[in-house]
């Protein structure tokens, strides 16, 4: 999506030293296909039909930054130097396409370890994960399970919460060194650092619990780690769950505090998304519905004064649209709607601007398409005009 245009969401967005060339992202997606944390021919596919679809960029699935740290056993990691090669392939394809690549760092603390989706999604037994003969923990800033399912977690200490943050750092050094552009922490659904962030699952009396200042201390000590080795000129996004979801638990207001403590650290753009703290938020504490969270994007945006990106049920081009013309958001991710036509972000541009050529499709798909462009158009007068005859005959 080239060229200027009144169309908001066509529009590029330069974060830094990176321009998007739309407004459009794709979600973290967790897709289970890993084999011992390494990018496999799924991603290569995975990622790629996303690149060629026309979003601006493509985001990683949650990225482990230790062994233990997967939200399932065949996520991608970046906890070895070992893993640099095949992230780095994916961020090749993608600029050799018009795109960027950013990866999502995630530790999942008292939440690590599930089934994927299509097996149940429910959290494994430890003689299940047992039998895959790795080193494996579930950790959380209070000896408090996520959820019955769970089990408790063991209560981090200091020393360790700094090894989780070294991990982070670590991490982001291996993003760079595999030519990612965008890193983002995952600060929400109930992982690691989102844990500690609730006072729910945070019982702690150290400096890494009770008051919000403390709660938050995790959050800002990686984020602020994670900036200084991640090259000046790349964004930074934190993924946030703006509540949690549970009875008070993690507020908007809370979101709010964070959001200017970490614009403060070298956060470039707050991801904004909810819940997920535990079994509490899968009833209706968050509605779900179109643009759900949406409202917490435009909030952020306009009470921390920081870049948003919005997500949660954006189903067509015109309710995307309205999302950056409005100011509610900066960016809108899509996810589940790029699983089902990964050439979403291109048909939007198509459909937003009412062209007939397809411009944003790669220019080895755009030469075929344009090509049959005239004879379709011609086909569906031609049906049109036939159409009216007959109902013109009707009613004579």
């Amino acid at each position: 999506m080239t060229g200027e245009t009144s169309v908001s969401l066509c529009r590029p967005l330069s974060i830094r030293g990176r321009t998007l060339k739309n407004r459009l992202v794709i979600s973290p997606m967790c897709q289970h296909a890993a084999e011992d944390g390494f990018v496999t021919d799924w991603h290569i596919v995975h990622y790629g039909k996303f690149v060629l679809g026309g979003a601006a960029l493509i985001l990683t699935e949650s990225t482990a930054v230790a062994e233990d740290s997967r939200v399932g056993i065949d996520d991608l990691g970046i906890w070895k130097d070992e893993h640099i090669p095949g992230m780095k392939r994916l961020a090749d394809f993608a600029h050799g396409n018009g795109a960027l690549m950013g990866v999502q760092l995630a530790h999942s603390g008292r939440k690590a370890f599930s089934e994927p989706l299509w097996e149940g999604g429910n959290a494994m037994r430890p003689e299940e994960i047992e039998r895959y003969g790795i080193p494996w923990r579930r950790v959380g800033p209070s000896a408090i399970a996520a959820s019955p399912e769970w089990s408790v977690p063991t209560s981090l200490s200091v020393e360790q919460i700094q090894e989780i943050r070294e991990q982070h750092v670590s991490a982001a050094r291996r993003a760079d060194a595999a030519n990612m552009d965008v890193l983002e922490l995952h600060y929400g659904h109930g992982y690691l650092v989102a844990s500690f962030l609730s006072p729910k699952a945070n019982v702690r009396s150290d400096a890494y619990g009770g008051s919000l200042e403390n709660r938050m201390r995790i959050a800002i000590e990686i984020a602020k780690g994670v900036r200084e080795v991640w090259p000046a000129e790349k964004p930074l996004f934190v993924r946030l769950s703006c509540v949690d979801g549970t009875v008070d638990g993690w507020s908007l207001n809370d979101t709010l505090v964070l959001a200017g403590r970490l614009k403060d650290v070298g956060v470039d753009v707050i991801d904004c998304s909810s819940g997920g703290l535990s079994e509490e938020t899968r009833r209706s504490n968050v509605p779900r519905g179109f643009g759900f969270q949406v409202p917490f994007a435009r909030c952020v945006r306009e009470e921390a004064d920081i870049l948003t990106q919005a997500v949660g049920l954006i189903t067509t081009p015109e309710q995307a649209e309205e999302i950056v013309a409005s100011g509610s958001a900066d960016l809108v991710a899509i996810g589940r709607e790029a699983l089902r036509n990964p050439y979403w972000p291109a048909e939007a541009e198509r459909q937003l601007t009412g062209g007939e050529e397809y411009r944003a499709w790669p220019v080895r798909h755009r030469a075929w398409l344009d090509k049959r462009e005239p004879v379709m158009r011609r086909l569906m007068d031609e049906a049109r005009g036939t159409s009216q005859n007959e109902g013109n005959e009707g009613g004579q």
